[in-house]
């Protein structure tokens, strides 16, 4: 299809320009609301993206951003094709998430070796689940299955499992000239134990069952949790066997156990895990707050609300948030929608939290060209932040208001097309760097890029003129 985008992108600025001054004015009545919403923050996270241009590595991101950020952001444009409908990024996330399988098909690219860690290459497993999962378009035949990429990743780890110190447990880091090679992180173990939880309940195979019961107590015993639901710390040391944490709480490691949680509780039915991952939410209360006003420099918000925030790096006392951790907040939204899905009974309480959360991140959609989300969801102007990770979070928020609206995660029995094969990672030999498939490598242009873009900003035009979601 051939786009006259120039002119399109002359009326789509004008109508943003006069649209998008004041933000989103979210309407958490309506579904077209948040699917607008979510729409808007998709293309502006696109914009950083840099993999689908000619002379470009399909999957990565530009610096400073990190490569398992960029599989973080695939498995998010997966979600969102699933709970809005637009498939406009399809193509580029299956190009993104073939290319950088690895030589071994297994997620670990040998030019990312310098900064790989497990929980980096956890993340792109997880995309890969979410794929086969919910049922998107499979890899051609020459390819590993979604789920068999997954699976790849969980047969490296496994046997990384380190039981000469503090008697298990993943390390952070991969390799040993890795600063944090002696350090044992929850969202590396942690991610193992979502990825194992995920595998048991789409495959059905016992092993991985067991093995996310192993993960689990080992997370529970150490001093991570310190055998209490209520608390996810953030890692525990190796130089001192394990005997104390790092007191850090961070949205994704209380996001990753839930989810974990929930897969076993839906996958087995058994009230044991039901009752883990109720007590867990109770440490995601931490993150919810109340709004702190129209301060700048934000005022600090007092706690007991129900706006999501990463307090570890976002209110006033740290403000400190790397270009990593304004992504967390998507993840924490992501699972917690899901783990609506599974487990029923946390489903209104997770409803409230999200619709809240997001009506308060819409008031932060009017930085830069009047648009872009900013990091502080808890105070109502935008904070002069901006990048992939706050336009992650907030599209995430908006579009996991629509999880009621689809189905279930599948599995292999119950609608999954996404073939098992419990031996992979053993390599074809078609991973980055080498890509036979045609279908991988080719480029698609800065113009088809501009074209999709398009089409998603006239839908979200359309949509401004059918319901009135913007301020004016």
């Amino acid at each position: 299809m051939q786009f006259r985008w120039l002119e399109s992108l002359a009326v789509v600025g004008g109508l943003l320009s006069q649209g998008f001054a004041q933000g989103i004015n979210l309407d958490p009545t309506s579904p077209d609301s948040f699917k607008a919403a979510a729409k808007l923050c998709a293309y502006n996270m696109m914009t950083f993206y840099t993999g689908n241009q000619t002379g470009q590595v399909p999957g990565l991101l530009p610096q400073p951003y990190y490569w398992w950020e960029a599989g973080a952001m695939f498995g998010q444009l997966i979600h969102y094709w699933n709970l809005v409908g637009d498939s406009s990024y399809n193509d580029v996330v299956k190009q993104a998430l073939l290319f950088q399988i690895g030589d071994q098909d297994n997620y670990m690219p040998q030019n990312q070796s310098k900064d790989l860690g497990n929980d980096d290459q956890v993340f792109w497993a997880f995309s890969a689940m979410d794929a086969a999962e919910l049922g998107f378009e499979n890899p051609d035949s020459n390819y590993p299955s979604w789920v068999a990429l997954a699976q790849a990743v969980w047969n490296t780890q496994v046997p990384r499992w380190e039981t000469t110190t503090c008697g298990g447990g993943l390390r952070w880091q991969i390799f040993p000239f890795n600063a944090g090679y002696q350090y044992k992180n929850t969202i590396s173990t942690g991610g193992l134990f979502q990825l194992t939880a995920r595998l048991a309940r789409y495959t059905g195979n016992q092993t991985y069952a067991d093995w996310a019961e192993k993960t689990f107590d080992w997370l529970y015993n150490s001093p991570i949790m310190a055998q209490s639901l209520s608390k996810v710390w953030d890692g525990t040391s190796m130089v001192n066997n394990c005997s104390d944490a790092t007191q850090t709480y961070w949205t994704y490691n209380v996001g990753t156990m839930i989810m974990g949680a929930a897969y076993m509780a839906n996958a087995t039915g058994n009230q044991t895990w039901t009752d883990r991952v109720t007590g867990l939410m109770a440490a995601t209360d931490v993150f919810f707050v109340q709004t702190a006003g129209a301060n700048n420099p934000p005022a600090t918000p007092p706690p007991g609300g129900q706006i999501m925030c990463e307090v570890a790096c976002e209110t006033p006392a740290t403000q400190t948030c790397n270009y990593d951790q304004p992504s967390f907040k998507a993840y924490l939204s992501r699972w917690l929608a899901v783990t609506a899905q599974l487990v029923p009974s946390l489903s209104a309480n997770i409803t409230t939290l999200l619709q809240e959360s997001a009506k308060a991140a819409a008031v932060q959609c009017s930085g830069q060209n009047k648009n872009m989300c900013g990091r502080r969801w808890y105070q109502n102007v935008w904070d002069g932040e901006f990048g992939v990770g706050e336009q992650m979070s907030a599209m995430s928020v908006f579009q996991n208001n629509l999880i009621s609206s689809v189905a279930p995660p599948v599995t292999l029995s119950k609608g999954g097309t996404s073939q098992s094969d419990p031996s992979a990672g053993s390599g074809t030999g078609t991973g980055s760097g080498i890509n036979s498939d045609p279908a991988a490598t080719s480029t698609i242009t800065t113009g088809d890029k501009a074209g999709a873009g398009i089409l998603t900003l006239l839908s979200i035009v359309m949509v401004v003129g059918g319901t009135s979601w913007m301020v004016i």
